[in-house]
């Protein structure tokens, strides 16, 4: 492992059929003041509302509600929910849904005492909170983005086409997080595929960097290759607890920091997808599944050794009577067949972006130093080309 690091995640996690039940337990150690954060209507369909709520009045809690939250939340809507949470007083901040609303809900957390604008300060000039921050608590319905282990916040600025991440210190990874698997039923196909590889590109960023034998990768290979195999089956039967659950923790782990430490990190394709959906309002796990693969195809010959591994570890490929680019080439033409199997979106046309849009996408994707090669803008506008 090489550099230093400290790791440190103060979340509590309640996994299981009976998570939920943790929740009067958790609320116990808070204020009386709740503002409970949450999408669409699913939450109110599935019963989990009335589940969550009838805790909370049991708990004495004073509830407001913060509704609507999108899937890819904005600048504006932050601030409406900073200003909810400021004028309730909020002693807690109860995110129940999926990772927009969980991002949204850490981004409310750093915001509603914030005395500037919370976009300039912490999405534009990304500077660190100087004001109290709100707890956060979670409870999940969607798995992929790891966001109920982490202090990341993604939100979407439309008027200025861009999409931005801050990951905010453990003072904003929610306290506690309650994943019941049996939640994720609930999700759309598209969605519950779309999470599948957001997941699985998350420990490829972190994967596909640096040079050294390194403790982390051998778990990301043993993550990606029991999200290859539970995936395969998710989507043959969507209802299939073991492999939902196991999903649930893959997406958990593949963000909580852990298979990052000694990493430089690479997160390209989410620079790049991020853009995608500034511009298109595309679901984030399918901007990463179109660009993904030509991106790796461009930066491969810079980390030739870690993309043999990455064929031969996960996928199987056998290396005997072959060149180092041959066997590089399969392992990533056994990840495509694979995402033509789970159904995700392969193509740059399919999400609604347009050839007169690539330029917008290469003005809004940030460009980053820590994988095998920087992208040049021009590099930057060539992966939609290639992955039209």
């Amino acid at each position: 492992m090489l550099g230093d690091f400290t790791y440190h995640n103060p979340c509590r996690v309640h996994f299981g059929p009976n998570a939920v039940e943790k929740l009067a337990d958790e609320l116990s150690e808070y204020g009386d003041n709740v503002v409970l954060i949450y999408g669409g209507g699913s939450i109110k369909r599935s019963g989990l509302y009335d589940q969550v709520m009838g805790m909370l009045k049991a708990a004495g809690k004073n509830v407001v509600e913060d509704g609507g939250v999108m899937s890819n939340p904005t600048a504006d809507k932050l601030r409406e929910g900073a200003c909810i949470a400021r004028e309730a007083d909020a002693d807690l901040l109860l995110a129940v849904g999926g990772g927009s609303v969980i991002d949204y809900a850490k981004g409310v957390s750093v915001s509603a005492h914030c005395d500037e604008d919370p976009w300039d300060k912490y999405y534009f000039r990304m500077e660190r909170p100087d004001n109290e921050i709100i707890p956060v608590g979670s409870i999940l319905t969607m798995s992929g983005t790891g966001s109920e282990m982490n202090g990341g916040s993604v939100i979407t600025n439309p008027e200025l086409g861009l999409k931005i991440g801050h990951v905010f210190g453990p003072e904003a990874i929610p306290k506690f997080s309650i994943i019941n698997p049996e939640l994720t039923f609930t999700v759309p196909d598209y969605q519950m595929r779309a999470g599948i590889f957001d997941a699985f590109n998350h420990i490829q960023e972190q994967y596909f960097s640096g040079q050294d034998d390194n403790t982390s990768d051998y778990v990301s290979e043993a993550l990606m290759k029991n999200l290859v195999k539970a995936a395969r089956i998710a989507v043959a039967d969507p209802r299939d607890y073991g492999a939902r659950s196991d999903i649930s923790w893959i997406s958990t782990w593949a963000l909580n920091t852990f298979v990052g430490k000694g990493k430089a990190g690479d997160w390209e394709v989410h620079m790049i997808g991020q853009a995608i959906g500034a511009v298109t309002d595309a679901t984030h796990g399918m901007t990463l599944s179109a660009v993904a693969p030509a991106y790796y195809r461009r930066i491969m010959p810079y980390g030739m050794g870690k993309f043999v591994r990455f064929a031969t570890e996960v996928w199987g490929v056998r290396s005997e009577g072959k060149t180092d680019e041959q066997v590089a080439r399969e392992g990533l033409a056994a990840m495509e067949a694979w995402m033509d199997e789970i159904g995700v979106v392969r193509h740059v046309r399919d999400l609604g972006l347009e050839p007169d849009q690539y330029d917008d996408v290469v003005k809004a994707t940030f460009l980053l130093d820590g994988g095998y090669k920087k992208l040049s803008p021009e590099d930057v506008r060539e992966i939609p080309v290639e992955s039209e």
